[in-house]
């Protein structure tokens, strides 16, 4: 592999927070949604397999040398692009959290990334696609206990009826999807000089 620097387009003296913008930069760049029906979707997947790589390896490099470096300067211990995640996560920043996560190419995702994608998908309040993910991270890694108790507080959630699932899995609508439509339809009845009523 060349150069991880090289790679994510930074200088070795770079900090931690230099080192997780570009990565995040270029992950966002060569996401492979982005080329969907594209004839260099598969290049795409290889420079993003190459970004994780080099996003890793710098991480490992500066947790073994002790050499990372924080936006102060400071010392610190270094993070892997889990924990960068988990503290996206844990400080409600899902949108980049999720980011992350989908920029990780298919063949590189195990049971932590279905496990945090569940959890991110949980936060969003879409509870079947959560318990789905998380319950693929627990079966993948059968001994975890946190993958266990998240899938085991969702069902629970499923028995006591504090379950919802989005309107994208449900391949319809939401209530409030109604409650729009009605709204749009009353004003555009006015419009015209009736009412909802006398225009149905």
């Amino acid at each position: 592999m060349q150069n991880p620097y090289e790679v994510l387009g930074i200088q070795p003296t770079a900090t931690d927070d230099e080192v997780k913008a570009a990565y995040r930069e270029l992950a966002k760049k060569y996401h492979p949604d982005n080329y969907e029906n594209n004839p260099l979707s598969d290049l795409a997947e290889e420079k993003m397999q190459e970004i994780n790589e080099a996003y890793d390896a710098i991480i490992r490099m500066r947790r073994q040398g002790g050499s990372a470096k924080g936006q102060s300067g400071h010392h610190t211990g270094g993070t892997s692009r889990y924990t960068d995640i988990r503290n996206l996560i844990r400080t409600g920043r899902t949108i980049d959290a999720e980011a992350l996560l989908d920029g990780i190419p298919a063949p590189s995702r195990d049971a932590e990334w279905y496990f945090l994608k569940g959890s991110v998908l949980y936060k969003k309040g879409w509870l079947e696609e959560a318990y789905s993910h998380i319950s693929t991270a627990a079966r993948m890694d059968p001994t975890n206990a946190e993958y266990q108790q998240a899938m085991n507080r969702l069902e629970m959630q499923r028995r006591t009826g504090g379950y919802r699932v989005s309107p994208m899995s449900q391949g319809g609508c939401s209530a409030c999807d109604v409650c729009n439509g009605l709204i749009c339809a009353d004003c555009c009845c006015e419009c015209m000089g009736g009412d909802l009523i006398r225009c149905c």
